[in-house]
């Protein structure tokens, strides 16, 4: 282990980059262990849910433990440290797959430490069809592979909010706008509207980044 396999709470969360990689502020570059999520800026379903996600169990300037797995490697060919991020005791790469918000990725067939726990959280997330399980219907558990979640369904069409209703194609989540529910998961820049009233459950994840109740604010 290196010097990054840290003590509790000795590093500082700087920012989220998507959701399985981080960067502490030291300004080393994270890439969490044994877990993947859809590729932010790519279009992949539930790609930047997973990112808020992380963001909400590994906030700014929390601080974070970063440990390291002696059976896997130490960087990855870019450079980042691969480690398990625990946050206020929590095992953030555990919770993430137990969201449904990442699968389990051994590569190269490693498993380490954590890989049966992470194995069985997974199935019982994609039992649950949770987060990306039920989003992404197209997705398959296969921990030897990146996970794959296929492309965002198309953008939801700007209407009226009376027509919408009519047909029952409007998520309740949006009272003031008519977004069809998920899935297809849909993403900000997907949709015409802005700053629209958000009520729980949110399944599109469209204030997930203040949980203010506006959605879509820039």
């Amino acid at each position: 282990a290196s010097s990054a396999s840290s003590r509790p709470g000795s590093w500082r969360i700087a920012s989220v980059y998507d959701g399985d990689t981080l960067t502490v502020t030291t300004g080393e570059k994270v890439r969490l262990l044994q877990i993947d999520t859809p590729e932010l800026g790519s279009g992949e379903c539930y790609s930047r849910k997973a990112a808020t996600a992380l963001r909400r169990l590994a906030p700014t300037g929390a601080a974070v433990s970063l440990v390291a797995d002696s059976s896997l490697d130490d960087r990855d060919r870019y450079g980042r440290l691969l480690r398990y991020v625990f946050v206020g005791g929590r095992n953030v790469n555990l919770e993430l797959v137990r969201m449904g918000a990442a699968a389990p990725y051994f590569y190269r067939g490693e498993r380490g430490r954590y890989s049966l726990a992470l194995s069985t959280a997974a199935r019982a997330a994609k039992d649950a069809r949770r987060g990306l399980w039920g989003a992404c219907p197209s997705t398959t558990l296969d921990p030897d592979r990146a996970v794959a979640t296929g492309q965002s369904g198309p953008p939801a069409k700007s209407g009226s909010t009376e027509s919408g209703a009519r047909s029952g194609k409007c998520d309740p989540s949006y009272p003031t706008v008519c977004i069809p529910p998920a899935p297809p998961d849909l993403d900000c820049g997907e949709i015409s509207f802005r700053r629209f009233t958000v009520l729980p459950p949110d399944p599109h994840g469209f204030d997930g980044r203040d949980n203010d109740g506006v959605g879509c604010e820039s």
